[in-house]
C-alpha cells in the first residue's frame, strides 16, 4: 500500500468540519425518526471517519492501478445480488455476507469514479473518437443494467449522471456534448411519454405509478403519493422554527407514525418538522458546500484522473441530495435515494466517507496556485 509524506496544510480540514457537522445532523436526527437506529448510525459515522481518514493517506494512483480489478470486483458484487442476494419491499438489492448485510449499488458509485478516473485518464488523448466513447457507454452498461436489473430505477439513473460529469471532467469535446444534449432531451421526453402508457412495458408497475402519483397526487393520495404528501405536511408544519426535537406533540406526523422510512429517504421530512425552515435550510447548505468544496478539490487535481474524483464527488453528493429533498418536499416523484450523510444505511454512510477519503487525497497532491477553497469559487 503507498503511503506518502504529506504537508499538514494541504489537509483539507473544511471538508472534514463540513462532513462530520452532516453527519452528526444525520445521528441527532435518526435518533429522532428511529431511537433504536441511532447508536448504529453514531458507530457506521465514527468507522466512517476512519475509513476517511485512512483512504485520504493512501495514494491514489497506487489505488487507480487496479482499476480492471476494481471493475471486476463491482460487476461480481452486482451480480451475486442478483443471483443470492437479499429482498425486500418488492427489490433485491442486498448481499449478506458474514452476517453483515449491505447495499453493493451505493458501493458501486464509488468504484465506478475510481474505474472511469483511470480509464479515462488513459485513453484521455483519444477521448472524443468513437472507439473510446463506444468502450465508455458499453463499460457503464453493464453495471447499469445489473443495477436497473434489481430494480433500482432511481440508482441506475444517478449512475448515469454521474458518468456525464465524469466524461466532462474528463475532457469531453463541447460538440459532442451539444449534440448528445440535442438527441438526448427530445429522446428522454418521448420514452417517457411512452412509458407511461396504459400499455407500456418499459417501467414495471410500481415505477411507472411513482410518476403518475406525481402527476397527479389527488389521484393517489391513499397509495404512491401517501408518503410524499404527508412529507410536505410535516414540513410546512415545522414553519419556522419547527416543533422541537423529540417533541410530544400529538400534531406531529412522525409522532402519529404517519411518515414512513422517515429514518431513510424522508429523513429530511422528520428535520423540517422538528427543526423548521432553519434546520431544513442547514442541511440543504451543508450538502451544497460539501458538493462544492469537492469541486474546488477537481479543479486544483494534479491529473485528469484526480479531477473526476473530485467532480463525480461533488456530482454524486449534489445529484442525490437534490433528489432526496426534493422527493421529501414533493418537487420530484418518489426515488427512494438516501440523503448523504444524514440518511441511515451503512453501506451509503460508508461508501460516501470512503469517496471524500478519495477527494481529500486528490487535495494533498493537487497543483498549488489555483483555486483553493469555496469562497474563491463564490
Amino acid at each position: 500500500m503507498s503511503f506518502r509524506n504529506y504537508r499538514l496544510r494541504d489537509y483539507d480540514f473544511k471538508l472534514i468540519i463540513l462532513v462530520l457537522a452532516l453527519s452528526l445532523c444525520g445521528v441527532y436526527a435518526i435518533g429522532s425518526a428511529e431511537p433504536s437506529l441511532q447508536n448504529k448510525q453514531l458507530i457506521g459515522m465514527i468507522s466512517g471517519f476512519v475509513i476517511l481518514l485512512i483512504v485520504s493517506l493512501i495514494d491514489y494512483h497506487f489505488v487507480l492501478k487496479f482499476y480492471w480489478i476494481i471493475y471486476g470486483f463491482n460487476i461480481v458484487l452486482l451480480l451475486l445480488v442478483l443471483l443470492v442476494g437479499e429482498s425486500s419491499h418488492n427489490a433485491q438489492r442486498w448481499l449478506k455476507i458474514g452476517g453483515i448485510q449491505f447495499q453493493p449499488s451505493e458501493l458501486a458509485k464509488i468504484l465506478l469514479i475510481l474505474f472511469f478516473a483511470q480509464f479515462i485518464m488513459k485513453m484521455r488523448e483519444r477521448l472524443n473518437t468513437i472507439p473510446v466513447l463506444a468502450a465508455c457507454v458499453a463499460l457503464l452498461l453493464v453495471p447499469f443494467a445489473l443495477i436497473h436489473e434489481q430494480p433500482d430505477l432511481s440508482t441506475s439513473l444517478v449512475v448515469v449522471l454521474i458518468f456525464c460529469i465524469i466524461m466532462y471532467a474528463g475532457g469531453l469535446s463541447y460538440k459532442i456534448i451539444i449534440g448528445i444534449l440535442a438527441v438526448a432531451i427530445p429522446g428522454i421526453a418521448i420514452i417517457v411519454s411512452l412509458a407511461l402508457k396504459p400499455d407500456s412495458d418499459v417501467l414495471i408497475p410500481y415505477q411507472k405509478n411513482r410518476i403518475l402519483a406525481f402527476v397527479y397526487p389527488e389521484q393517489y393520495a391513499t397509495e404512491e403519493a401517501y408518503q410524499q404528501l404527508n412529507s410536505v405536511t410535516a414540513i410546512a408544519s415545522g414553519m419556522l422554527d419547527g416543533k422541537g426535537y423529540k417533541n410530544n406533540e400529538i400534531t406531529s406526523l412522525k409522532n402519529g407514525n404517519f411518515l414512513s422510512e422517515d429514518q431513510t429517504d424522508f429523513i429530511f421530512a422528520v428535520i423540517g418538522e422538528e427543526f423548521g425552515f432553519k434546520g431544513s435550510v442547514v442541511i440543504i447548505v451543508l450538502e451544497f458546500l460539501i458538493a462544492l468544496e469537492c469541486i474546488s478539490v477537481a479543479r486544483r487535481a494534479s491529473d485528469t484522473a484526480g479531477a473526476i474524483i473530485g467532480a463525480a464527488m461533488g456530482a454524486l453528493i449534489g445529484f442525490q441530495g437534490f433528489f432526496n429533498i426534493g422527493v421529501a418536499t414533493f418537487l420530484l416523484p418518489n426515488t427512494g435515494l438516501p440523503l448523504p450523510f444524514v440518511s441511515y444505511g451503512l453501506t451509503s454512510l460508508w461508501s460516501c466517507f470512503g469517496g471524500i477519503g478519495f477527494v481529500m487525497n486528490v487535495r494533498l497532491q493537487a497543483k498549488r496556485g489555483n483555486l483553493t477553497s469555496i469562497e474563491e469559487i463564490l
